[in-house]
């Protein structure tokens, strides 16, 4: 490639088509370096002396996305009129966010700058789970106060609930006083409305039988695409589930929901070909995917956490005790 051609960038920088690519693939900020071409272009050998001496320059590019939070949160973000000019007018329409949006904006944005998040998934077998739904569903009254229909996502709430009793120091919230640890597991649920979501609470969880998780849970569905819910109906909680099962996901990382320390993110049950008792077998398998707060849940707390949930889970009579 020849070096003979300089390049006069929007900044008045002066530097060869080479110098420029090898700044840019190495994250170098030609702002920084001194040329030694003539009438002080930058050339390779500008770079390659950079990169010598520890490339001691800010940052470019391709650069921003190895950056540390703090840093990168110096850097400005796009302005709307910036954001605007990249696309022709008349190719696009203006949706103005309204109040939902933005909180969530907010929040999930506060999430990912401030909780230091890691993730852990296991695979849960559904196969008794989903013998004793049915049988429970069958003697189900089909009407009256008594009646119910449960769900998958009801024994996910209620092992879930159970599992943050059996290690508490998984239900817990983060202050910068100190640590809250709390007495009951009060189970978030995102629910999808139009515009965004809710998140109502199944308070103390572990205390309600599957069928009383089960029809609370309904109403707060329904009220919440309503938009109906009580501020403390969705505020509030020790941990939160995300299931995008039934829209065929197989697995996905979810966001914290502040103040939680947890969110348990719930994929698509699946048949599948496992290794049980030294042969071949067809299990139907769930994967699910735990996102801690390092602050809150040590690694070795969030997988005593995911192990209680898959014994629940795998063996549902005990939910029943």
């Amino acid at each position: 490639m020849s070096e003979a051609t300089p390049i006069e960038g929007p900044d008045r920088i002066l530097a060869s088509p080479l110098a420029k690519r090898l700044a840019s693939l190495a994250g170098l900020d030609l702002a920084t370096l001194q040329g030694s071409g003539p009438h002080g272009r930058i050339i390779k050998r500008d770079v390659e002396g950079a990169l010598a001496e520890g490339g001691a320059n800010r940052p470019t590019g391709q650069a921003v996305a190895t950056m540390a939070p703090s840093r990168l949160a110096e850097r400005p973000t796009l302005s709307d009129e910036k954001i605007l000019a990249l696309y022709d007018k008349g190719t696009y329409e203006v949706v103005p966010h309204d109040k939902m949006r933005k909180v969530i904006a907010e929040r999930l944005t506060l999430a990912k700058q401030t909780i230091p998040h890691y993730y852990l998934s296991i695979d849960c077998r559904l196969d008794e789970l989903l013998r004793a739904r049915e049988r429970m569903n069958a003697a189900a009254p089909r009407e009256g106060p008594r009646a119910y229909k449960l769900s998958v996502n009801d024994f996910i709430i209620k092992a879930m609930a159970l599992a943050l009793q059996e290690v508490p120091a998984a239900n817990a919230t983060w202050t910068e006083g100190g640590m809250l640890r709390h007495k009951y597991s009060d189970v978030g649920v995102a629910v999808a409305v139009e515009g965004g979501l809710f998140t109502p609470v199944v308070h103390q969880a572990e205390m309600k039988s599957l069928s009383e998780i089960s029809n609370e849970m309904r109403d707060l569905a329904e009220r919440a695409r309503k938009r109906r819910l009580a501020p403390h109906e969705y505020q509030g909680g020790t941990t939160s589930i995300s299931n995008l099962g039934m829209y065929g996901i197989k697995s996905f990382d979810a966001v914290i929901n502040p103040p939680h320390a947890t969110i348990l993110a719930v994929g698509a049950a699946q048949r599948r070909p496992i290794v049980a008792d030294d042969r071949m077998q067809v299990a139907t398998v769930m994967d699910v995917t735990l996102s801690c707060d390092h602050r809150v849940v040590d690694g070795a707390t969030g997988a005593a956490l995911l192990a209680a949930f898959k014994a629940f889970i795998e063996d549902p009579v005990r939910m029943l005790v």
